[in-house]
């Protein structure tokens, strides 16, 4: 696509975020409105809509031991990183509205998130990219500067292995809800995941490492029919997107598709049997091997709805992994299940799930990810389904089955909206993502998407 037309794009998608903005406003005013009505806060003795809540007071000599004095002496400060992402607002509703003082942190590329200014943020940092060699310096530095007591690195998936190297310096200073580096790089490995699936007994299509294309087109289908998939190890935003199944009609056919792939020994990809059946996904807490947080949606190769189901035989095999891999942190497992109903893992991303939106009426999810429960949660039942309203409304527009997308907003919730914390939806839609449009605009540069959930435009080469 030409610079001219790349600008096209960036300036038609700020048009239609301005025709939305009126709409928003009003929203975001009624909200205001009856949040200073009904539970506004107070610092120094005025009345407040702005984002962060007055501090606790510590707990004194003479406490009473009432539920509030329990309250006060358990208050932890939380450090969130991944500020873009709808999931950082999640968790910081959850541990705000459980009486913790709550840090998000982002890079600079992502400084202006609507999250930065939700009620549930006491304090918001700018970090450097997570590849910087000064990374793991500026965590400990913040971690000190805030005297924090948790880190829950809500991970892009480039930051996933940087935050699991993190924790050596990190590990004396606070604890750390993520696994080491040596176990991050084992379940962020396809292959590499499979054979630690495989080890503890649990089902896993058959896949094969790829450093070379020579390796697919040399392969004996002959004896391993498939079909098969290839699938970047490495995260790939756009290329995750293609299922094309190997091998194609003809071996010249099989050989250029291969051939277009960046397969190489420093960007090794995974080829994995195509499992027919129904796709599912979790996003799971485990504290030293327990599962502690748990939920099941049905699945697609882009995510923007979640439900919760019961699906017992993949409760039993993430429980089973648990045990087996026996972590701290957060994991999000993608599953197929046959038509026989045998359940088989296709990959593990060492990283929060957006169904930790689904969690969004749940009491005691901070106390779950703190490891202060004795059985693990699941959504509760009735909880609304959670979407994004801007993506549902750009379905709508472009005459993307208009109906089930008018009856999953009837019938679900916004994942970023809520009325006593409205601010994050106005300045997610009309200042995150337009400062990123605005840049592409300057610049010229290709997008293939925004991407709301996540808080930033998809591209190649993207985080």
């Amino acid at each position: 696509m030409s610079t001219a037309r790349n600008r096209a794009k960036s300036a038609g998608a700020l048009a239609l975020l301005t025709v939305a903005l009126p709409a928003n406003l009003a929203l975001t005013a009624v909200a205001l409105t009856a949040v200073a009505l009904a539970v506004g806060t107070r610092r120094g003795g005025v009345r407040t809509l702005v984002p962060g809540r007055a501090a606790a007071p510590s707990p004194s000599a003479g406490s009473t031991g009432s539920p509030v004095d329990a309250r006060t002496a358990r208050r932890r400060t939380v450090l969130i990183s991944g500020g873009k992402m709808t999931k950082s607002l999640a968790l910081a509703r959850a541990f705000a509205a459980d009486g913790h003082r709550v840090v998000l942190a982002e890079t600079a590329a992502y400084r202006w998130t609507g999250h930065r200014f939700s009620r549930a943020v006491d304090a918001f940092h700018v970090i450097p990219a997570p590849d910087d060699p000064g990374y793991a310096d500026a965590l400990a530095s913040l971690v000190r500067a805030e005297g924090v007591d948790l880190y829950v690195p809500v991970c892009s998936p480039l930051s996933s292995i940087y935050d699991g190297a993190a924790r050596t310096q990190l590990d004396g200073l606070c604890e750390v809800l993520h696994p080491p580096e040596a176990i991050v790089r084992t379940v962020d490995d396809k292959a590499a995941f499979a054979e630690a699936a495989r080890s503890f007994g649990l089902a896993v299509p058959e896949s094969h490492r790829i450093t070379d294309p020579s390796q697919v087109t040399e392969f004996d289908f002959a004896a391993s029919p498939g079909p098969f998939v290839l699938k970047s190890i490495a995260y790939d935003p756009v290329r995750r997107l293609d299922l094309t199944r190997i091998p194609l009609a003809t071996p010249e056919a099989t050989r250029a598709h291969v051939a277009s792939l960046p397969i190489s020994e420093s960007n090794p990809w995974v080829m994995q049997a195509f499992a027919e059946g129904e796709e599912y996904c979790t996003h799971t807490v485990l504290r030293d091997g327990r599962v502690t947080v748990h939920c099941v949606c049905a699945s697609s190769a882009v995510q923007l709805n979640y439900e919760a189901v019961r699906m017992p035989a993949i409760d039993a095999w993430v429980e089973r992994f648990a045990e087996g891999i026996g972590a701290t942190g957060q994991l999000s497992f993608d599953f197929i299940v046959d038509a026989a109903g045998e359940v088989r893992a296709i990959e593990c991303n060492p990283r929060t799930h957006s169904a930790v939106t689904i969690f969004h009426d749940h009491p005691e999810l901070a106390r779950a990810y703190l490891g202060e429960v004795d059985e693990a949660i699941a959504p509760r039942p009735g909880s609304r389904p959670t979407l994004w309203l801007y993506e549902e409304l750009w379905r709508i527009l472009r005459g993307h089955e208009p109906l089930a997308a008018l009856g999953r907003i009837l019938r679900g919730k916004d994942a970023i909206f809520a009325w006593d914390d409205p601010l994050p939806f106005l300045l997610v839609h009309h200042l995150q993502i337009p400062s990123l449009l605005v840049r592409r605009l300057v610049r010229g540069t290709p997008w293939h998407h925004i991407d709301f959930n996540i808080g930033k435009l998809a591209e190649p080469g993207g985080d």
